[in-house]
Formats: structure tokens, C-alpha cells, sequence
């Protein structure tokens, strides 16, 4: 069995992902790895401080060598940009793994945004003949096409074509939410192994010490702040909330693209009780979350999150708090069957309201109901230490 391998992500350490963990784990175990990605941008879109933007540069991350490249900022607010991006991480990952694919029996790939970052190992996989494994956290072509990108014939086949190639060219497909399975099979040339891998939570989200929050019933979303996450009409349903409980809260915890414009909305529509906290630190959050009563996650009304489950919904769970999903689809259909909340029509700013409001009213015992019954599904689906022996055993031992 190889103990070398090489990951590709464009996302690394010191961005907050699970990739950051999955490594650490892989690293204690005596795997010798190296990573390959873009200069940290998330979530700002520009390089973060105390990291240049070099054309390429190698460092370390603990006994793993990191190989980063050029990054074109601004990519949080454009489109254009953004795609340029992905063509940009296909030149330069093409061009580095040239030079280094020679040492690996084994590749990794952590797919989160771009499914171009397996485009150069899939084109060198005959000079080097590794074997390709890809996480799958985004389904392409569909999240395109949620960003922004218009669906025509012409963008549909080339996307296509792209997905297709690069998804044949792995050996195994892991997938991180079950609804990609189907949708996967049917752009494969033919049948490979897929299986579900879903993230276990990122940190442990229960406290007993709280942070400061409004004195009154909080409401909490925590994560980045972008147009997808759907809080413009998250907020325009709380205006009602807040103007008849005055004892109402809704913290935004996080940063992202769209804050300023969320801010604006909130002055211009004289919207009360919101809480802009900014960004804190990851060590922080479970206290954040111990001082709130509810928990909110929301995406926007697309068929491709109906079938995902963003990460921060394990970790909400382990902070033992009953949820309000803004969703259709997965976490909805979770929140029911295991009786951890509320779930709202993303598209219905009445709905959303009305889900606000079903939660104020619910007794403290109901609350703590809700509250006991989220440690069943992390125990039923998202134990970490059962799904990293998993995945381990699909990579390693393949």
C-alpha cells in the first residue's frame, strides 16, 4: 500500500475547510503528503494577509509540502472573474503537476467550488498512471448555473463535455450529499465506484460558556454572507418578526460578499434587532452558539440545493440547538424526520416569517426537545471518526 499521496484543493489551511483536518488526520497516521492550491483568498477574494500572490511558490504545512499558485482576486463579486479563475487553476495546477506528478502512486482531489482543479490530473494521469480519487462537495454543471452563469445550448455542452471528461477520468468518486449519485452516474462514460461520504463537523459546537448576544430570544446564522445563503429575504421576513417582538434577534455572524449589500437593505428598509457581529474565530463559535436559541441556515431556491447539505448544518448539530432551515429538499426532509426544528420555503418571504414566529412561541420544554434530538442524527450519519476510517479505506487501501 502507498503511504504518499498528492491533494489538490483550492482550498488549504489557512482557509476553513475540512480538507485542513482530513490532512491532519492523514498526517498523524504517517502519510507522507503533499498539497497542491491556490494563494488563500476565502472567503474575501483577495490574498489573505501575511500570504503574497505569488506565481508560485513551496512551503510547508507541517511535515506536508504545499505547492500554492496565482490567484486572480475579486472573484467573490464577478462572475467573469470567477471563471477566469477556474481556467487560471487548470493552467498553473497542469504545469506544476508536470513537474512533480512523477512522485505519486495516488492523487486526491477536494472538490469544492471548480471541478477544473481535477482537469490536469485527469490530461497527466496517462503520463504518470496514479490513481485519481475526488471528493465531491459541488455538483457541476448545476452550480454554475446557480452562481450566475446563463444555461444555453452552447455553455451546456461544453460544460458538459468538461464534467464528463473529468469525472471519467477517476477512478472513484466520493460524494459528499446523495443526491449528486444519479446526476453523476449519468454523465459517466461508463460505471465506476461512487459512494457517500458526507462531512462530519468541523468543530464541536457545544459550550457551556456564552459569548455576549442581545438580551432577548437570538436567532443565529453563522457562515459566509453571499447572495446563495438567501438572507436578503431572510431579513425582509424578520422586519414583521421584530416590529411585533420586540425581544426578537437575528445575529449574521460571518463575512462575504454580500454583507454590505445586506447591511444597506436592512438601513434602507429600516429593518430592526438585526445583529451584524462580523467575522469571529472558529474557537469562538460554540460560545456564540451557546448564547443563541435557534440556529437558522438558508440557501437560496435552486433544484441543486435540494439536494446538498452545506457543512455548517453538521455543525450546528453539535451544538445542540434547534435549527431553522430556510430549505427545500435533504435538510429540510433531515429536520423533520429527526425533529429538529423548522424548515421554511426559501422562496417565501410570508413562510419564512411564519417560521420565525413558530419558534418564538414554542416552550422552553419543546425547545430542549429539539435541542436533544440532533446528537441521534450525528450518531446515525455524520460520526467522524466512522466516516475518516471509510473514506480512509476507499483511498488508501484501493
Amino acid at each position: 500500500m502507498s503511504k504518499k499521496a498528492l491533494i489538490i484543493t483550492e482550498v488549504f489551511f489557512p482557509e476553513d475547510f475540512i480538507i485542513n483536518n482530513l490532512v491532519d488526520s492523514w498526517l498523524e497516521q504517517g502519510y507522507e503528503l503533499e498539497i497542491l492550491t491556490r494563494n488563500p483568498s476565502y472567503p474575501y477574494g483577495k490574498v489573505l494577509d501575511g500570504y503574497k500572490n505569488r506565481i508560485y511558490s513551496k512551503s510547508n504545512y507541517k511535515s506536508a509540502i504545499v505547492h500554492r499558485f496565482l490567484v486572480i482576486p475579486g472573484y467573490q463579486n464577478s462572475l467573469l472573474i470567477k471563471l477566469l479563475n477556474y481556467i487560471n487553476y487548470m493552467f498553473f495546477s497542469f504545469w506544476i503537476l508536470l513537474s512533480i506528478g512523477r512522485r505519486f502512486e495516488k492523487v486526491f482531489i477536494y472538490q469544492t467550488g471548480p471541478l477544473t482543479n481535477g482537469m490536469a490530473p485527469v490530461l497527466l494521469k496517462p503520463l504518470f498512471k496514479y490513481k485519481i480519487t475526488m471528493w465531491s462537495q459541488d455538483l457541476w454543471p448545476d452550480t454554475i448555473y446557480a452562481y450566475g452563469l446563463k444555461k444555453t445550448k452552447l455553455t451546456n455542452y461544453v460544460l458538459t463535455k468538461i464534467v464528463r471528461f473529468i469525472y471519467s477520468g477517476c477512478d472513484t468518486i466520493l460524494i459528499s450529499c446523495k443526491g449528486f449519485k444519479s446526476k453523476i452516474e449519468a454523465l459517466l462514460k461508463k460505471p465506476k465506484p461512487i459512494h457517500w461520504i458526507p462531512n462530519w463537523p468541523l468543530i464541536d459546537g457545544f459550550s457551556t460558556e456564552k459569548e455576549t448576544l442581545p438580551e432577548g430570544f437570538n436567532f443565529t446564522f453563522a457562515g459566509n454572507i453571499g447572495k446563495v445563503q438567501n438572507l436578503d429575504k431572510v431579513v425582509r421576513a424578520f422586519k414583521a418578526v421584530s416590529a411585533t417582538h420586540k425581544n426578537a434577534y437575528l445575529n449574521i455572524i460571518g463575512d462575504g460578499s454580500f454583507l454590505e449589500e445586506l447591511k444597506a437593505i436592512c438601513n434602507t428598509e429600516q429593518i430592526t434587532n438585526v445583529n451584524f457581529t462580523g467575522r469571529k474565530p472558529v474557537t469562538k463559535m460554540p460560545n456564540y452558539f451557546a448564547a443563541s436559541d435557534v440556529l437558522l441556515i438558508s440557501l437560496v431556491d435552486v433544484p441543486l440545493y435540494e439536494i446538498m447539505i452545506p457543512s455548517k448544518f453538521q455543525t450546528y448539530l453539535t451544538a445542540k440547538k434547534p435549527i431553522y432551515a430556510v430549505m427545500k429538499g435533504e435538510v429540510a426532509q433531515l429536520v423533520s424526520q429527526y425533529d429538529l426544528g423548522v424548515s421554511a420555503n426559501p422562496s417565501d418571504i410570508e413562510a419564512i416569517e411564519k417560521g420565525f414566529l413558530e419558534l418564538l412561541q414554542y416552550p422552553d420544554n419543546k425547545i430542549q426537545q429539539l435541542s436533544n434530538n440532533s446528537m441521534s442524527l450525528l450518531n446515525d450519519s455524520f460520526d467522524e471518526i466512522k466516516t475518516k476510517k471509510t473514506l480512509e479505506n476507499l483511498f488508501w487501501n484501493a
